[in-house]
C-alpha cells in the first residue's frame, strides 16, 4: 500500500500517545501509590521516572519510525524541516497529529487510574503534574527557559549523531533503544529544574487535557504562563542543537 500523509501523521499520533501512556502511568504509579503523602515520590521515585519516559520513547519512535520517522516530537519536526529537507508542508499535519496523541494518551492514563485520583486528590487540586512539567522555581523563569534549551538541544544533538548514515550508522533496529537511552541520561541529567518536557506535544497536550477535565493549578489557567517555556523552549533548543551537530561533527565528517 502506498505511504500517504495520513499514515504518517497516524503513525505519529498513535507513537507520541504511547509515550504519554506509558510515561503518564508510571508518573501516576509513583505519585499516587504507596504509603506517601500526595505528591511525594514512592514506588521507585525518580529513578522508575526517568527509565519508564526513556523506555516510552523507545517504544514510540520503535512502532513509528518506519512509516513517520519517529519525530513524535515538535521540536524534532521543525528542526528536521529546518535542516534535513523535511517538507514543510507535513510539519502542521505532524504537529498536529504529535500534540492529539500526547492530548489522547494523558486521557487514558486518567481514565484508567481515576480511582487514585479521586482518592489521593477528589478536588484535582494538586496532582496535574502526573502530566505536565512544572518549574521547580518559578519566580526564576531564565533558569526554566535555559534548562529547557539545553536539554532539548542536548536530543537533538546527540540524536542527529544516533542516526547520521555518515557518523555512528548505527542499524535501523537499535535507533529506538539509543534514541530512549538518550531520554533517559538527559533526564537524570537535567530532570528536576523543570521537568525536562524537552518536546512541546509531551507538556502541552497532557496540559491542555488537565484544563479540559478540571485539575487546578495547571499551569495555564487562572492567569498562569508556566506553560509557554516548554512549549517554546524546546523548539528554540531543537534548533540549536541540530545546528551544534552540523556545524562541528557534521561537517567534520
Amino acid at each position: 500500500m502506498p505511504r500517504t500523509l495520513l499514515h504518517e501523521a497516524a503513525a505519529e499520533f498513535i507513537g507520541t500517545m504511547i509515550i504519554l501512556l506509558l510515561g503518564g502511568g508510571v508518573v501516576a504509579m509513583v505519585q499516587l501509590f504507596g504509603t506517601g503523602s500526595p505528591g511525594e515520590l514512592v514506588n521507585g521515585g525518580y529513578t522508575n521516572i526517568t527509565l519508564a519516559w526513556g523506555l516510552a520513547v523507545m517504544m514510540g519512535v520503535a512502532v513509528s519510525a518506519k512509516i513517520s520517522g519517529g519525530h513524535l516530537n515538535p521540536a524534532v519536526t521543525i528542526a528536521m524541516a529546518i535542516f534535513r529537507g523535511f517538507p514543510w508542508s507535513k510539519v502542521g499535519p505532524y504537529l498536529l497529529a504529535q500534540f492529539s496523541g500526547a492530548f489522547c494518551g494523558s486521557a487514558l492514563v486518567y481514565l484508567n487510574y481515576r480511582p487514585a485520583f479521586m482518592a489521593q486528590d477528589p478536588g484535582l487540586e494538586h496532582s496535574a503534574g502526573v502530566f505536565t512539567t512544572f518549574p521547580q522555581f518559578p519566580d526564576v523563569p531564565l533558569a526554566g527557559f535555559i534548562d529547557q534549551v539545553l536539554g532539548t538541544a542536548l536530543l537533538l544533538f546527540l540524536v542527529s549523531a544516533l542516526t547520521d548514515e555518515n557518523n555512528l550508522q548505527a542499524p535501523s533496529w537499535l535507533t529506538p533503544m539509543l534514541v530512549g537511552l538518550v531520554v533517559v541520561v538527559i533526564g537524570m541529567s537535567f530532570g528536576s529544574l523543570h521537568g525536562y518536557a524537552i518536546n512541546p506535544a509531551r507538556d502541552f497536550g497532557p496540559r491542555l487535557f488537565t484544563v479540559l477535565a478540571g485539575f487546578k493549578n495547571n499551569g495555564m489557567t487562572e492567569g498562569s504562563t508556566v506553560w509557554l517555556i516548554p512549549f517554546f523552549a524546546p523548539i528554540l533548543g531543537g534548533i540549536v542543537g541540530t545546528a551544534a551537530y552540523d556545524f562541528t561533527i557534521r561537517r567534520a565528517l
